[in-house]
């Protein structure tokens, strides 16, 4: 409560910015969810709309789910701040098919062969060994009592109890479960977590005594020992209320603090709620999932960068295009290394900054490196945060140096390596190399940022902006994205495109900011016009239905593409993936018929409109007669903005 009072006065002036974007008014978090969550019940109706789910206050959870979790359906909320929705939208844009590739390329260079999981596993474990021993030995303390109340158990020792707690906890394959005794079976879902994680800590530890586990795994899923009076019981949920209590900080500090530090294929899958093991996601899963989102939980925040998160929303979009130019991407950090290696130190015998972290530094680069020529001020300025950046990333990782164990030698190392490497002369022949390969990953992931905020805005949920994001976000983990915003540039920025709207002739507009790309104008203006169709058709999207569209011809796996559909109000969202071989590695951008060729969208028999106007170009778009419905050609529909989104015309425009 102190935190949500102090974030209404300092961001009270932030709010009114946030309702200019966000017309329904319920999708800012952090800051801007702030006023929102203030409201009273009637406000909140009003600004919300109707609820199926009929409850009358809108309430997300932060809750961080994991890989094949689902958020209990008897929570009276509306869902999450969309972790969930984050990691499954960026998974789009990784290319599934290079995974190995990827990994060879990982190991090749940093000699690192270990699987995601090992290494969560033995950060889970330097947690609870470092920074939450004395939660374990409570716990330990607790089990050994209850086990010598039971002729059964009394044999095992304090030492072994805790022991199997420990290895437990960190094969915990979620950050928590919810056990409370009060209903008489223990949920499915909590009762797989408690099974999957003893079966896993009998595994790692073949020479332990799996009768130590068995009786763990009874105490945690509420099995009472027989005989036992209700003294016991309460003792024994109490030991469960406090595991439970043990296990969401182990994992956070575990895997988001320590492990995603550690763990450095493809940084961009490094996210809170996300799985890096898990290389993409495809079209097919997309639609699957959002369809589930409509059913089971239609009013959850859709995010795409929050407070938590690791990296920028943009940073993550280009560092996803890695995984489509995998040996590019490996024979370019072989050559970097060639030529940085003047600039490295030795530390204690060894190479600082070691080949782990310097694979690190090169997608953060890839990632964070501004768009625009960066005079003596600005270049400093990006320096010092990339320092800061490396600072943080290595102490989180807890090998080469801490917070709580600072290796000074090695911090400097890294410090002055950054220094030399981003040092602007023109004899640096790495930033030379370097700027020539990043200019075509910025201008795809452009594309790919504009992607997944169309995504974001007209997938089921309520679509949510961290502030400052309204333009190209390349900001990294805390502090560096809670840096001051320039609020008064993008609303001067937003009441300029709403003057050309207004003008008309949205075809220049779209081709204007598409050639000044950089000055994420484009971004804003698809923000604006889609929150705009949000605020004059809520129940689209508040109870359309989602219509997966399935794409023919040479390019159809570059495509995802969907109706929200209610009655005879229809649109139809269609956005590229995976673009680096449409485009000769960023060469061009995806639009027209160079790039899309005889590609086609078909439509639903929903959809009996003739002609769609796309809302981002104004361009009208007829349908060609198929036997299954109509069909778009993807040529048309994007061959002047990457991203469109189609309306069906039926004789009555909506109003905008």
């Amino acid at each position: 409560p102190r935190y949500f009072l102090r974030l209404q006065q300092e961001r009270l002036a932030q709010a009114v910015h946030a309702r200019t974007l966000e017309p329904q008014g319920c999708g800012g978090r952090t800051e801007e969810a702030a006023a929102t969550q203030a409201c009273d019940e009637s406000e909140s109706r009003c600004r919300l709309g109707p609820r199926r789910s009929g409850r009358p206050l809108y309430v997300v959870v932060e809750k961080i789910l994991g890989r094949g979790e689902r958020l209990p359906g008897g929570w009276p909320v509306h869902g999450t701040t969309g972790y969930e929705f984050l990691n499954l939208v960026g998974g789009l844009f990784v290319d599934q098919r290079n995974e190995k590739a990827m990994t060879a390329a990982y190991a090749a260079f940093t000699g690192q062969g270990a699987p995601f999981t090992d290494i969560v596993y033995e950060s889970k474990k330097l947690i609870v060994r470092v920074s939450m021993s004395s939660e374990l030995n409570v716990l330990g303390h607790a089990l050994d009592r209850l086990a010598e109340r039971n002729r059964h158990s009394r044999d095992f020792t304090r030492n072994s109890l805790t022991e199997a707690l420990r290895e437990v906890i960190a094969c915990f394959p979620v950050y928590r479960t919810y056990i409370d005794g009060a209903d008489p079976e223990v949920s499915l879902q909590d009762r797989a977590c408690v099974e999957v994680a003893v079966a896993y800590a009998k595994r790692r530890n073949p020479t332990t005594n799996v009768s130590v586990y068995d009786f763990v795994r009874d105490m945690l899923l509420l099995r009472y020992p027989a005989n036992m009076d209700e003294a016991y019981r309460k003792d024994q949920r109490a030991f469960v209320q406090k595991f439970q209590q043990v296990t969401a900080p182990v994992t956070a500090k575990g895997i988001e603090d320590t492990a995603f530090y550690r763990y450095h294929r493809l940084v961009s899958l490094n996210e809170v709620g996300g799985d890096p093991e898990r290389f993409g996601v495809s079209v097919e899963e997309f639609h699957a999932q959002c369809q589930r989102r409509l059913e089971q939980w239609p009013d959850g925040l859709n995010a795409s960068s929050t407070h938590d998160t690791k990296r920028g929303e943009d940073v993550r979009a280009r560092i996803s295009l890695l995984s489509e130019i995998p040996r590019e991407w490996r024979a370019a950090v072989s050559r970097w290394h060639r030529l940085n290696q003047r600039h490295l130190s030795r530390v204690d015998g060894q190479t600082a900054p070691d080949r782990n972290d310097e694979y690190l530094l090169y997608q953060t680069l890839v990632g964070s490196r501004p768009l625009d020529p960066m005079g003596p001020d600005a270049a400093a300025e990006f320096t010092a945060r990339i320092q800061a950046y490396m600072l943080k990333a290595t102490k989180e990782a807890k090998q080469n140096s801490s917070w709580i164990n600072p290796n000074a030698a090695y911090d400097e190392a890294v410090r002055l390596f950054v220094a030399r490497i981003l040092d602007p002369a023109p004899v640096n022949r790495f930033l030379v190399d370097f700027d020539a390969f990043h200019l075509p990953i910025a201008r795809l992931g452009m594309v790919n940022s504009l992607a997944q905020t169309v995504l974001k805005i007209a997938a089921p949920g309520v679509p949510d902006f961290y502030q400052g994001t309204e333009l190209w976000d390349l900001r990294l983990v805390d502090p560096d994205n809670r840096r001051p915003v320039e609020f008064g540039r993008r609303a001067d920025l937003l009441q300029g495109l709403q003057g050309r709207i207004e003008a008309g002739d949205l075809g220049s507009l779209a081709r204007e900011l598409m050639e000044t790309w950089e000055d994420g104008r484009i971004k804003l203006y698809a923000i604006h016009r889609l929150l705009a169709v949000r605020r004059a058709v809520p129940e689209l999207f508040q109870r359309g239905a989602y219509v997966p569209l399935a794409a023919k011809g040479d390019r159809a796996d570059h495509l995802c593409g969907f109706a929200r559909v209610l009655g005879e109000q229809a649109l139809v969202v269609v956005v590229p993936r995976l673009a680096a071989r449409l485009t000769d590695l960023g060469a061009r951008l995806p639009i027209g018929p160079e790039c899309w060729g005889n590609t086609r969208l078909g439509l639903p028999a929903d959809i009996r409109a003739r002609t769609l106007q796309d809302l981002l170009t104004g361009e009208m778009v007829e349908t060609h007669a198929s036997p299954g419905g109509g069909e778009l050609a993807v040529a048309e529909i994007l061959g002047t903005c990457p991203v469109a989104v189609l309306e069906a015309l039926h004789g009555r425009r909506w109003r905008r």
